[in-house]
């Protein structure tokens, strides 16, 4: 990505010691944010962050919160949503190494959420953002999904899915 990151927190990590870090987007950067992630908007981003050393590392444990208004996935709809997610993940100095395309690499579990950093500073918000990412649910329904889709014919998952049609088939061999 280039540039800087809309929600940018940078922490030295010589300067990381036991508080709590708390982080809140702007308007304007809960603004560039709904852009970034196809939202209608982001009334609300925060996080409380635990920041440890662990000699050149850092491990980052907290809690997320935001108000979101996306669009429902069946109707259209603005559908609003409140997020509330655990985060933890490390921050590590970038190794230089580098793989090839083609090669395959194995993480351990310890290493799935591990973000390299170059120099003596981290981006703690970018950290945040990417998270919220993640708990954006890309096909969340609103309460007139079901009906939408019985006025189109389409069945509902529960109707539709892998099992009903092994129900249907079990059916016919009774």
């Amino acid at each position: 990505m280039a540039g800087t990151p809309e929600f940018s927190r940078m922490i030295d990590i010589r300067a990381v010691d036991a508080r709590v870090r708390h982080l809140k987007a702007d308007e304007a950067e809960r603004a560039a944010l709904c852009t970034r992630f196809g939202l209608v908007s982001l009334g609300r981003l925060e996080a409380d962050i635990d920041l440890v050393k662990d000699g050149t590392a850092v491990d980052a444990t907290g809690t997320l919160t935001a108000d979101i208004v996306q669009i429902c996935a069946v109707t259209g709809d603005d559908l609003p949503v409140a997020i509330r997610e655990k985060l933890s993940f490390r921050f590590v100095p970038e190794t230089g190494e580098t793989h090839s395309p083609d090669e395959e690499v194995e993480l351990e579990a310890d290493e799935l959420d591990e973000i390299p950093f170059e120099g003596t500073t981290f981006d703690l918000g970018e950290a945040v953002a990417q998270s919220l990412a993640l708990a954006i649910d890309p096909y969340a329904t609103g309460p007139n999904a079901d009906a939408v889709r019985k006025e189109a014919g389409l069945l509902d998952e529960e109707a539709s899915g892998p099992f009903a049609a092994l129900a249907a088939l079990k059916g016919k061999n009774d």
